[in-house]
């Protein structure tokens, strides 16, 4: 592991236990060239998966982009961090579980809205209107009405 402050590739593992969701394994790390002090975490990765954007273009998926997504929709927001940790490693496993090599992202941010739903609806409908690409007040009606109401998403807002 590459030392955040001086770059150098020779860093020594002091201590390792299992994060908080028992998901990953937390290390603490120091450099032996500046004495530097860092934390790295591990994490299980089934799979290589591919993230087939709406252009047709294919990325490879990576968690910390749909953390900061997350993050986004839920800024200022009364939510604890461990629910929205797991609530993210249970959209990754539910992607590794698919077992498809490549995932439609739209299916991605259907599986990311499932979760914000239950953690928060201010931020399930913050995320909604950036994902779905609201461009009228009506479309936030719709969707308030349609958590008010307990329906369940289907992505598509209607016209009245």
């Amino acid at each position: 592991m590459r030392c955040p402050y001086c770059a150098s590739s020779d860093t020594q593992v002091k201590d390792s236990r299992p994060a908080e969701d028992s998901s990953s394994i937390r290390r603490r790390r120091v450099c032996p060239a500046c004495g530097g002090r860092f934390t790295t975490f591990e994490r299980v990765q089934l799979r290589e998966i591919l993230v087939v954007k709406k252009s047709g273009r294919r990325t490879p998926f990576d968690r910390e982009k749909l953390a900061r997504s997350v993050e986004i929709a839920i800024r200022k927001r009364p939510v604890d961090p461990e629910r929205v940790d797991r609530m993210i490693s249970g959209v990754v496993r539910q992607l590794e579980s698919l077992g498809e090599p490549e995932i439609d992202s739209r299916r991605i941010g259907e599986l990311v809205i499932e979760g914000l739903r239950s953690l928060d609806a201010v931020a399930y409908v913050r995320f909604a209107s950036v994902y779905r690409d609201f461009t009228e007040a009506r479309d936030f009606n719709a969707l308030i009405d349609e958590l008010e109401n307990g329906d369940d998403a289907t992505g598509d807002v209607e016209d009245p």
